[in-house]
């Protein structure tokens, strides 16, 4: 007798009961090899005082089952409380998710009948690190961190995934006609890392008019690799267009433990009226059975899935208007087909993962454990935030010329990002938020000392730091943008 899987299971917020109450109905008519943990995250857990939405019992039956099928859940308005679903990616470092996007057509209307993509989403860093802070009454700012080590394991994935997929082409969207630092590093790495895939075609798109091209020529894409806000956005824009945000399951994967969701929210305008439609949890689950081992059962309830489609059953969502069935008579509508084969679509058959197969990588090495560089690091000025909402751009100019002292020079005033001293336009509007920044002189020593110095200087004529970003050189090249204008 095979013993049973233990999994961790959470049914969520919203309509999460009733989807994972349906989607557990049909892994066990369908012979699934699974035990499943229950514990509760999300909204009564926040609520409760529980600030994370999650327990440290919680936390144990994941990091010992290693496995996470979730349903949606609620983050609560207001309060400051953190997405969890962030949260649970981040502290187990599932950095990869991993977004199928078909078209069902013509079952299910879509404008776009040949859409077969995955989106693959990095899923830790980006502006989901959620670092934000108020700096001014006027101004709040928020962090996004793009990191060398992270663009590597996410690129680097979807490559191996293609390749252990048959894919045979890897797109890359990032933004870096703008942000030339940040979506630059990324897109970068993917030009190296591609270099490794000589059998792999590889094109790269500004995030814009590649989400346009989703939206409108879905069909030119197989693998598309971003960073993670990009990537949560243009999964939804994909999936919406097969016929419903409500038909897409994802993957989480990292080194140690694995996540399986729907992409989909808790819906809380329609909880309890049992309409929702599990799909979307469904096949995360197919994709969970897939990765413990179970492909034969994923088989099974993909094709029984495709089966009630052709048979014209539907919940709500995909009928249009027309008739339809609630959650779990659609659930159930499943497991009578359990065994059967679509006769429209092409059957589906999940094989077994054997080892070398499976998209897994290496862990990556924690800093202290990476092999170090010989990268020089040089300081070289100092961006100087602050408050002002009392002197004009040039009288705060010449009032910071005057504190630079002989170790630095002032040479740009911005106001969000756009140079304003010397030489502003007065067309250009301005807030109580100013970077001024002031860079080291040719013959000053390179050392936070000056700095340190530099800010006394400013605090005592009366101008009030409410930041500073240092600026460096690596091996001779700016580690930092310029101000527009500039």
């Amino acid at each position: 007798m095979t013993k049973k899987r233990h999994i961790t299971v959470a049914k969520g917020d919203g309509i999460g009961p009733e989807i994972m109450d349906a989607t557990l109905k049909i892994l066990e008519f369908s012979g699934a090899e699974i035990e499943p943990e229950f514990i509760d995250i999300g909204e009564k857990v926040y609520l409760s005082g529980e600030t994370s939405g999650i327990s440290e019992e919680a936390w144990e039956s994941l990091r010992r089952t290693k496995v996470f099928l979730k349903a949606p859940i609620t983050t609560p308005q207001g309060g400051g409380f953190k997405s969890l679903n962030v949260t649970i990616r981040k502290t187990l470092g599932l950095y990869a998710n991993i977004r199928p996007n078909i078209s069902y057509d013509p079952f299910v209307k879509t404008k776009h009948p040949n859409v077969d993509l995955v989106i693959v989403r990095e899923n830790e860093e980006d502006l989901y690190a959620g670092i934000e802070h108020q700096q001014t009454p006027e101004v709040v700012q928020c962090l996004k961190l793009i990191t060398r080590p992270g663009s590597e394991k996410i690129i680097r994935y979807a490559f191996e995934y293609a390749v252990k997929n048959n894919r045979k082409k890897v797109t890359c969207f990032s933004k870096d006609n703008i942000m030339k630092l940040t979506d630059g590093l990324f897109h970068k790495v993917f030009n190296e890392i591609s270099k490794e895939y000589p059998q792999i075609e590889t094109e790269h798109w500004i995030i814009d008019i590649g989400i346009a091209k989703i939206a409108d020529t879905p069909q030119d894409f197989d693998v598309i690799v971003m960073p993670n806000l990009y990537g949560d956005i243009a999964s939804d824009v994909a999936a919406q267009i097969t016929g419903s945000v409500g038909l897409a399951g994802s993957a989480n994967i990292g080194d140690h433990v694995a996540m399986f969701e729907a992409i989909h929210g808790s819906a809380p305008d329609i909880a309890g009226k049992g309409i929702a439609n599990p799909s979307g949890l469904i096949h995360g689950a197919i994709m969970m059975l897939v990765h413990i081992g179970q492909p034969e059962v994923a088989t099974k309830i993909h094709n029984a899935w495709l089966k009630t489609l052709e048979d014209g059953i539907f919940t709500g969502d995909i009928a249009k208007g027309s008739a339809s069935v609630g959650t779990m008579e659609f659930a159930e509508a499943i497991i009578q087909r359990l065994g059967q084969q679509p006769s429209a679509f092409n059957p589906v058959t999940y094989k077994e993962i054997k080892e070398g197969e499976e998209v897994k990588l290496e862990f990556a090495p924690q800093a202290k454990d990476r092999v170090k560089t010989d990268v020089v690091q040089e300081l070289d000025g100092v961006d100087v935030f602050v408050l002002n909402n009392t002197l004009t751009s040039n009288e705060l100019g010449e009032a910071l010329e005057k504190v630079a002292g002989p170790e630095f020079e002032l040479v740009v005033i911005t106001n969000r990002g756009v140079k304003v001293y010397p030489n502003g336009f007065p067309e250009t509007f301005t807030t109580d938020h100013w970077r001024c920044r002031f860079q080291l002189t040719s013959n000053a020593p390179k050392n936070n000392k000056d700095i340190i110095n530099l800010l006394q200087r400013v605090n005592e004529a009366g101008i009030n730091c409410i930041k500073t970003e240092n600026l460096y050189k690596f091996n001779g090249e700016r580690g930092y943008s310029l101000g527009q204008g500039q």
